[in-house]
């Protein structure tokens, strides 16, 4: 395959490049009680590094929606990644040379969000240009790839840990930089199209005029908010409801969920093509929905944690599923409309976890009530599929 025109290769990047954004997600969080322990910082501030992360990445959300088809899609690419493996590699570092390490972490994290709104508004778009067919197929195989790059870090992290010792944190950040480091390089080389090449490409003003839009980004908005709801959740539930450590919650928890929405984007590409996408993400939904519900009424904790893996099924083919359908029924939004899609997307995955959150202490802390809340955005789902048939159509 020669690199320079084989669209393999561009495809390749891409997969790394959803690992990269696995990475940037997934890293930190493993380390909060270490930061916490380390340098003294209070459990409140550092979880603000969540919300540091996920504003910047809405900020870059909204600035490429009008500068990606600008500058390129290579160098935004590139830039991406360089973002990306300096703010891992300054997370270990910062720390030690400023005044408060909690500053330092927060530039850090700052840094490589960067890295991480960039790469998720520029990825797919890249794939849905190249020359291949079953682009749906392609989509939900891509975002797969999320799912295993964030069992990768958990695993390959924990293990890390072990044979390394905790204090060597430092270290094994740098060492997952070396991923996006070298996927810069890769990006540099592959062919790449541009779907504004394509005669794809809206303004933001147009898009924002079309209700099609709004709809979309309806869904977007439900399939982030359903994701997270219950994957940033996993973890306690397992720890509370089974009365297992800290390791064995984090692989039972997020491990499982992310294990079976990685199976289930594979077993979505395989089979995107049979069905009509409205029909198969409303199947989805209502799976999700049943999923929810036995979180909150199993009596058994073991049946409440099999029903978070399904929901990670359930919800594996709606982010990819909803980035396809809008290329069928906005084919001229261009870049324009993942990223603003994907700003959509990424307001879900706030308000979906925050929901659950402010539910359950307003019910004296009860997760599984806090969890049967955010069964409002499956729901949506539906409806905004609903409304969706008609321009399918």
């Amino acid at each position: 395959m020669n690199i320079r025109n084989d669209f393999r290769h561009t495809i390749a990047a891409s997969y790394i490049g959803y690992i990269t954004q696995a990475i940037v997600n997934n890293f930190a969080p493993l380390l909060f009680v270490t930061f916490h322990r380390t340098y003294g910082i209070s459990l409140s501030r550092i979880g603000l590094l969540v919300t540091v992360n996920f504003v910047t990445q809405i900020l870059v959300d909204l600035f490429s929606a009008k500068f990606t088809d600008r500058i390129g899609y290579r160098p935004n690419a590139v830039l991406a990644h360089i973002f990306a493996a300096v703010g891992l590699i300054l997370l270990g570092i910062l720390p030690e040379l400023t005044s408060d390490p909690y500053l330092g972490i927060s530039i850090a994290v700052v840094i490589y969000a960067i890295g991480g709104g960039l790469t998720e508004v520029i990825i797919s778009p890249i794939v849905e240009a190249c020359p291949t067919d079953k682009k749906g197929a392609a989509m939900s195989l891509l975002h797969s790839f999320y799912c295993w790059g964030s069992v990768l870090v958990v695993l390959v992290s924990t293990l890390l840990f072990r044979l390394l010792g905790l204090d060597s944190w430092r270290i094994i950040s740098a060492m997952w930089a070396v991923i996006p480091a070298c996927n810069a390089i890769y990006f540099c080389f592959v062919p790449i199209n541009s779907l504004a090449d394509e005669g794809r490409g809206m303004s933001i003003t147009g898009l924002l005029k079309e209700k099609v839009f709004w709809v979309l980004a309806l869904l977007m908005l439900c399939s982030g908010a359903s994701e997270l709801a219950m994957s940033q959740w996993a973890s306690a539930l397992a720890e509370t409801g089974l009365h297992v450590s800290k390791t064995v919650g984090d692989l039972a928890g997020p491990c499982f969920f992310a294990i079976l929405m990685g199976s289930g984007r594979v077993l979505h590409a395989h089979v995107a093509e049979r069905f009509s996408l409205t029909g198969y993400l409303g199947a989805c939904a209502c799976l999700c929905i049943v999923s929810y519900l036995v979180v909150t009424f199993s009596p058994l904790p073991a049946i409440s944690l099999a029903a978070c893996g399904v929901c990670g099924l359930s919800v594996a083919a709606m982010w990819p599923g909803t980035f396809s359908i809008s290329s069928k029924v906005c084919p001229q939004g261009g870049t324009t409309i993942f990223a603003l899609l994907a700003l959509a997307g990424d307001i879900g995955c706030s308000a979906g976890p925050t929901t659950v959150g402010f539910v359950s202490s307003a019910l004296q802390d009860n997760l599984k009530l806090g969890l049967l809340s955010a069964i409002i955005f499956p729901v949506l789902m539906i409806a905004g599929l609903t409304m969706c048939r008609k321009y399918e159509k």
